[in-house]
């Protein structure tokens, strides 16, 4: 995988070949073939040989590749692991799993996949696992979820299947109804805290109207502000959104790498804490300013040295 910076992640259905060929020139840090809600019960089986078409064929070497198996409650999850694994896992870099109710789904799949990679000569470990938290359970179990194993690489959270989970109102899958603050502010808060005690990624689900950019601009700006990583882009007009918003603006960027230095310089002098442009700097500051560093880096906005 070259981009660890999964500030968006393209969702393109596995039933379509054209939109998988074009998802592999885009801008998103992840992309993930979906067998899962985007594909008809009928058409499973036929859009499973198709993304592995895709993901063999196609040059993915600028993006992290995933795919989206059906859940573990249904009759295709194992064979979308036997197969695609077993005939595309050279190419997989993650598999998401939805409907994860507790660690013991993350073990089942887990425990499926090395064997897999094991019988077919992959390298085993290699193949990451994001499970999705999406009802009541998974919400209840997420710091567990968390910690279930080292091949977890983020946590997602979905917003769509939670809401009809708590029957909330609304049709429109990641959209507010009339609504006096962030609608999934607690389950998205949960949801990060957790993932981060395991220090992993949390990916924010989809925005469904596509046609409203600010819209998907503020559900970004919020998940951000509650400390998430990234999220869903459902359409590649929502990519540009994605990384802007989820990548540290220049200006604050570069302020981090000053503080950075600054602290660093103070610590080598015997210092505890040490004023940067007017403002006390001290050790959680400094945390802070390197995590922005950090991610700055990898999103580009700053360069190394």
């Amino acid at each position: 995988m070259v981009n660890n910076l999964s500030r968006t992640q393209l969702a393109v259905s596995a039933s379509d070949p054209m939109m998988m060929a074009n998802a592999a020139e885009s801008d998103a840090g992840e992309v993930f073939l979906d067998l899962e809600d985007s594909v008809a019960p009928a058409a499973k089986v036929e859009a499973r040989e198709t993304l592995i078409e895709a993901a063999r064929e196609h040059d993915w070497s600028d993006t992290s590749l995933s795919f989206r198996m059906n859940g573990i409650d249904t009759e295709w999850w194992y064979d979308d692991i036997i197969e695609v694994v077993g005939r595309a896992g050279a190419s997989v870099d993650d598999i998401i799993i939805p409907m994860v109710a507790g660690p013991s789904d993350v073990h089942t799949v887990e425990n499926l996949l090395e064997g897999v990679e094991v019988n077919n000569g992959l390298a085993v470990g290699a193949i990451g696992l994001e499970p999705q938290i999406e009802d009541d359970d998974g919400i209840h179990n997420v710091y567990e979820i968390a910690h279930s194993s080292d091949r977890l690489s983020s946590i997602i959270f979905g917003p769509g299947d939670y809401s009809a989970a708590m029957g909330t109102p609304g049709l429109d899958i990641g959209q507010f109804p009339d609504s006096p603050g962030h609608y999934w502010h607690h389950a998205l808060s949960e949801c990060n805290s957790a993932v981060k005690s395991a220090d992993l990624p949390c990916i924010d689900g989809p925005y469904a109207d596509v046609e409203e950019p600010e819209g998907y601009r503020e559900l970004c700006e919020r998940a951000d502000m509650l400390g998430c990583d990234g999220k869903w882009a459902i359409h590649p007009s929502q990519i540009e959104i994605g990384n802007e918003v989820f990548a540290p603006a220049p200006e604050v960027a570069e302020r981090a790498e000053r503080i950075v230095d600054a602290y660093a310089e103070a610590m080598a002098e015997g210092k505890g804490a040490v004023s940067v442009g007017g403002q006390l700097v001290d050790e959680a500051t400094n945390k802070m300013a390197k995590d922005i560093v950090e991610t700055a880096r990898a999103a580009d906005v700053l360069r190394d040295g």
